[in-house]
């Protein structure tokens, strides 16, 4: 699904210790009804989070808020990037059925694989938006020096803005693969969960 992305700058000018960047995550749930397929799928297309950029309710979702924080080492006649720090906050949206032990055996193991799913590709987006906080952090720190840390400055705001371009690209690439794949992802994974059960590793 579509991410919604905040881009927060810290601008200073002190030497503040080396830093990895970071994300932090938080899981919220909303509940949906039906004990058969068809109903559970309405549920979820009557009840999942809206996401501005699509104008649709989707299954899952996840907020991103992209925070950084660069420090300047100015020397009186040149300015370099001393430090850069990148962290990114996440919610997390995940659906939660009510009336999973009403319903019958078939309808449950699909919700299984299907929710096991849903949280697997909101939680592939965190690693993408990692990825690409820590690239953002190795591209400031790989600034050049500049004359002043004004100049510099307007750099950081160029670079960052490329990085979260790229983020973008490829949150929407991933959602656009997963989204041809998704019938045969599906099937496999039920196939896998089945196999699971049948060989008394999985209970159903």
């Amino acid at each position: 699904m579509q991410r919604v992305l905040l881009a927060v700058f810290l601008l200073t000018a002190t030497v503040l210790p080396l830093g990895a960047a970071t994300l932090s995550k938080t899981y919220s749930y909303f509940p949906i009804g039906g004990l058969t397929l068809p109903e559970v799928e309405r549920q979820l297309q009557t009840q999942g989070p809206m996401l501005d950029s699509t104008g649709q309710r989707h299954p899952g979702a996840t907020n991103m808020k992209f925070t950084t924080q660069v420090d300047y080492a100015d020397t009186g006649r040149n300015c370099r990037v001393a430090d850069a720090r990148v962290s990114v906050k996440a919610s997390v949206i995940l659906p939660r059925w009510r009336q999973r032990r009403r319903a019958e055996n078939e309808v449950r193991l699909i919700w299984d694989t299907l929710a096991r799913d849903i949280k697997r590709h909101e939680e592939s987006h965190l690693s993408i938006a990692k990825n690409h906080a820590r690239l953002l952090e190795d591209t400031l720190e790989g600034l050049s020096w500049q004359r002043s840390c004004d100049v510099l400055a307007k750099k950081v705001e160029e670079a960052t803005a490329g990085i979260l371009a790229k983020h973008d690209a490829a949150q929407q690439r991933f959602d656009y693969i997963e989204s041809i794949n998704f019938e045969s992802r599906l099937l496999r994974l039920l196939r896998y969960r089945l196999e699971q059960i049948e060989a008394g590793r999985l209970a159903q």
